[in-house]
Order: structure tokens, then sequence, then C-alpha cells
């Protein structure tokens, strides 16, 4: 077993819409090719598979857009179907691991594919998905993100009917991107677990993608988790380095209980390498991506899981690189 003997889930990683430029530029299996061989290096047992919308398509393409990437989630499935499999249920979580392949969960990042008809959720639902954001950094009709933070804005009324619908059907709700008031609100209405799942720890650096220890502690208190984000700006101001990120592992472990930690890693790097220069230009410039020396991509999990098992020892390193999250959505996901 690689990976430093941990298996791993990650919350967050859009290989999705890496691997969809590719496939639309003529490369035939750039899950193959790109991302298969890295995430069995790195010994990735769950991945959580966001789906953005990028600024080209905001607005009517949004939806097109998201249906388009999760019919390329189910090829990817059904091409690597010794490998891979996309999950629905609880019971698919063990099928997985008993199987030996990479459980993929499809999640929405920002509710643009839902414009103002909540009635969209169940649609997603039914093609798969089980978890989703109200925002990314921008504004939706459902809420702020965290780049409309002067706003000081709550969920919308069509927001909070959003979580409710949301948990009806069973669908995770995602408050990393959702602006400060925003994750407050959430925490006032939602009435099952809610999670963030790509969000690092404001106390140690002080950007507006990070969590407050408060807004930790709500998610904890929901019985969610918080997968801590590798992007580099968010760990360090200085050199982000992959003890720091466990620095912020241990300390959002100190204000919500390490059951409620998990990884969130965002590998952003290739993605930008992957996709057209617009999407580097609305997340971060290439040239200021800063990323962990250490921690780049998937491959990279060896080198926090040695870290992880150096400060919290091998039993506590393992739930934080996969137990807490699998165990998460085999109490938050349907049976079957």
């Amino acid at each position: 077993m690689t990976g430093g003997g941990l298996a791993v889930a990650d919350a967050h990683n859009d290989l999705l819409l890496a691997c969809l430029h590719r496939r639309e530029r003529g490369v035939a299996d750039p899950f193959g090719d790109d991302w298969l061989p890295g995430l069995r290096e790195g010994n990735v047992a769950f991945q959580v598979l966001p789906i953005f919308t990028e600024e080209q398509h905001v607005g009517e393409g949004a939806l097109r857009r998201t249906l388009e990437l999760i019919a390329h989630g189910r090829e990817i499935a059904a091409t690597h179907a010794d490998d891979v499999m996309v999950v629905e249920t609880a019971g698919d979580v063990d099928r997985a691991l008993e199987q030996g392949r990479i459980g993929l969960l499809i999640a929405i990042e920002g509710a643009e594919p839902i414009g103002s008809s909540v009635s969209m959720f169940e649609t997603l639902w039914r093609l798969g998905v089980r978890m989703a954001s109200l925002t990314w950094n921008r504004r939706t009709m459902m809420a702020d993100g965290v780049g409309e933070a002067d706003t000081g804005g709550r969920l919308t009324s069509l927001g909070v009917e959003a979580i409710g619908e949301m948990e009806r059907l069973g669908m995770v709700v995602d408050v990393s991107h959702l602006s400060m008031a925003g994750v407050v609100h959430v925490s006032e209405v939602a009435r099952r677990p809610f999670v963030a799942t790509h969000s690092s720890c404001r106390a140690l650096c002080d950007h507006p993608r990070n969590l407050s220890d408060d807004q930790i502690a709500a998610v904890a208190a929901s019985g969610g988790f918080v997968g801590v984000n590798a992007f580099g700006p968010f760990i360090d101001s200085g050199r982000p380095t992959v003890d720091r990120y466990v620095d912020h592992v241990v300390h959002a472990a100190g204000v919500a209980g390490l059951d409620r930690i998990c990884i969130g890693a965002d590998f952003i790097e290739d993605l930008v390498r992957h996709v057209d220069p617009i999407l580097g230009r609305v997340l971060v410039a290439p040239e200021d991506l800063d990323p962990i020396d250490g921690l780049r991509r998937p491959a990279d999990y060896p080198n926090l899981a040695r870290a992880l098992i150096d400060r919290l020892g091998a039993a506590d390193a393992g739930r934080v690189a996969s137990g807490n999250m699998l165990e998460f959505f085999r109490s938050a996901l349907p049976g079957g």
C-alpha cells in the first residue's frame, strides 16, 4: 500500500473539469492519462468531484455545462470500471472499498446551474449529485460568496428554501466559498449536518476563503466535517509547507474535534494548466499559484501521510486521511 500506509479521501478535486477540457481538445482518455495513475500512487480511496461553473458559462449555459460534466463523469466511471465507481448510496461507499475501486462522489460547486428553480435539485439528485454549495466566490440567486463580502449578505429566501429542499432529498450542503454571514445563516436554518469541503483556518492565515474558529465550530456542531484546503495562499502568507498544512489540521481539530477534520486538498495547479486561460484569470494568475512543495497533486499524498502520522500517530492520522469522511458519507447518504 502506498500513501504512507494511509488510504486517502479527498473532499475537493476539480479534475472532472480538467478532464472535460482535455477531452474537448481531442485527448481520448485524459482521466486515464493525467489523473488515475496519480490517484492510485497517492492511495486515494474516495474522491469528491465538484462541478464548477466557469465564468463563460454563468447564466443560461450553466445547467448545460453541468449536464455535460455529469455525463463525462459517468463516462469516466464506465471506461475505468475496474478502478472507479460513482458513489450514490451509503452501500456504495463500502462496495467501492471492498472492490478496491476509487469511490467518486459528484457534487455541485455553486448554484448557478439551479438558477431560481429549486426543483432542479431533484433533477440533479436523480442524476447522481449528492452534495452542493449555494455559491462559489460570486453571488447567486441564493446567497453571496466570499467575493461579495462587502454586502454582509445572508441567504436569500430562495437560499433558505434550497437548504430545505436539499435536506429533503438527502443532498449534503457545503458552505465552502459562502460569505461569513451566509455560514451563520446556514447554521441557523439547517436541520441536517453540513460541511465545508475545502477551507482552512483563518486563525493561522487571515484569508477570506478560510474559516474562523466560530465557523469551524458551527460546522462541527451540525455533525459535518471541515476538509482542510491545501492551496498555498490559504495555508501561509509566506512560504506554505506540508508541515504548515498539518498545523491547520491540528488547529481545526482543536476547535472541532479530530473526528470532524478531513482533507479537501483543492489541487489547482494542474487544473489551471489543463483548462482555458480564462479559468486561471478568474481564480488566480498561474504565476501566483504558490503551491505547497511536496503537496501539489494526488501522487504527493504519501508526503502528507507521513507528516500526519508524525504529528498525530497512525490511528488519528488515518481518521483525518479518510476514516472521518468515509464515516460521514456512510451516515449521510441514502442506504442501499
